[in-house]
């Protein structure tokens, strides 16, 4: 899947599900303070991810990503992972 792809679905939840305004979402904006999410949006946050991309997500994971840029590539990683796996 391409990055464009990625980043397009992910601003889509990010903008319906969590109501994030879409002018806030920028590649190297900080993913913790913009979106603004506690412990049980998170959660919120893990299953749609996998919905979405279709592999599981490890909590200590999130620990790494700081930018929404981070988010992308962490997405796109895994993706490849579970392709290669395959």
């Amino acid at each position: 899947m391409e990055q464009d792809r990625i980043i397009e679905i992910v601003q889509g939840f990010l903008v319906e599900e969590f109501e994030v305004p879409a002018e806030n979402i920028l590649s190297q904006a900080n993913l913790r303070n913009t979106i603004g999410l506690d412990s049980l949006d998170y959660i919120d946050l893990v299953v749609v991810i996998e919905s979405n991309f279709g592999f599981k997500v490890q909590a200590e994971d999130f620990a790494a990503i700081d930018s929404f840029q981070d988010f992308y590539d962490y997405i796109s990683k895994n993706i490849r992972n579970k392709q290669t796996a395959s």
